[in-house]
């Protein structure tokens, strides 16, 4: 399969980890789900490591059903709350930003074992390769347009209006989040990190004003790049945001700095741009993309921005590879629901020391 396509496309059989019965699965969305009808058959999506994702197809509707990882799993404070993910798609639907239609929430872990929902099953293209292979300039350029489009509409939605006012406690966003990323790091150490000390210490000492900003709140993504959108089969539209497990209310920044580390990892170390002849491949610069950004949001300048940009690197940097840690630490569990969980734990210590680059230099 064309590594473009591979997300919410291809699917394999359930693995021994990952299984559950599907009778009784089967029995519950007949009395709880609407329009339901059997029988069913159940297939996992390849890609995703955190929550298992499969396809539930009847004769006549394919659905999509993410659950908490099986009851061996053993399961790191806050972390898989698909109850979360399922309350902000839900609040979200019918909003300039793209999401799949909730069916149902189940979280009576006598059915099947863990938590679950189950969402509308959408056809489109997930695109792995940030560089877009295969494609023109404008088409890459129509890419990388709309996804800067839909994470500023995502943090210009009202969220109080669409009942999410309490889906983030008040307080600084900055410091909680290097709170828990601090302690899912030391939850998941294998080996220890350096520059993951450091940065534990430097973070919150070197807040600047703008992360401090507590009037800046939004519904942030947590994981907003490329190969978490779904885009429309031919044209450059998002269909569908996908992945909300790290979705919280936030700093906007904090979420849109994120999304830009692309910019700055190599191809070596993960899914990045960083080093590549962009103007070449029709790929807005970093400068150019921030500046969209702020015009749709008018929520700050490029100039306000750039001032501050070293820390925030720094910190999504840093937060990545406590997740990436958290990777590892399942494949040493033996946990982790797919096989490019080795490599992804194994880039933990070179994104720690990109990070403590950007801090040294902030």
């Amino acid at each position: 399969m064309n590594d473009n396509f591979d997300h919410f496309v291809g699917t394999r059989p359930v693995s021994a980890q990952h299984a559950f019965d599907i009778g009784a699965l089967s029995a519950w969305l007949a009395q709880n789900m609407e329009g339901f009808c059997g029988p069913l058959t159940v297939e996992m999506f390849k890609g995703g490591q955190s929550n298992p994702t499969y396809k539930l197809i009847t004769p006549g509707m394919a659905y999509v059903m993410r659950s908490k990882p099986g009851p061996v799993a053993r399961l790191l404070p806050s972390a898989h709350a698909v109850e979360r993910e399922f309350a902000v798609m839900r609040g979200l639907y019918g909003t300039d930003v793209p999401v799949p239609r909730m069916h149902v929430l189940c979280e009576d872990e006598s059915v099947i074992g863990r938590a679950f929902y189950v969402m509308e099953y959408m056809q489109g293209r997930v695109l792995w390769n940030q560089s877009l292979p295969g494609m023109t300039p404008a088409e890459r350029g129509a890419i990388y347009r709309e996804m800067n489009r839909v994470i500023a509409a995502l943090h210009r939605v009202p969220f109080a209006e669409r009942g999410l006012a309490s889906y983030g406690k008040p307080g600084n966003y900055f410091d909680r989040q290097i709170g828990r990323w601090s302690r899912q790091y030391q939850a998941s150490i294998t080996q220890p990190i350096e520059e993951m000390d450091r940065l534990m210490q430097w973070l919150p000492a070197h807040l600047p004003a703008s992360a401090r900003d507590q009037g800046h709140v939004a519904i942030v993504h947590g994981d907003y790049r490329l190969d978490n959108l779904m885009f429309h089969p031919t044209e450059p539209r998002v269909l569908a945001v996908l992945d909300w497990e790290l979705s919280t209310l936030g700093h906007p920044l904090a979420d849109f700095s994120y999304h830009c580390m692309s910019w700055h990892i190599p191809t070596t170390l993960g899914r990045g741009i960083g080093g590549q002849d962009l103007a070449a491949l029709g790929i807005p610069d970093e400068d150019s993309y921030i500046r969209s950004y702020c015009e749709r949001t008018g929520s700050s300048t490029p100039e306000a921005l750039r001032a501050d940009w070293n820390f925030y690197l720094a910190y999504n940097l840093f937060r990545i590879a406590a997740i990436l840690q958290g990777i590892a630490k399942r494949v040493e569990d033996g946990t982790a629901s797919n096989a490019q969980a080795k490599a992804s734990g194994a880039a933990a210590r070179p994104m720690a020391q990109l990070a403590w680059s950007f801090a040294q230099r902030s």
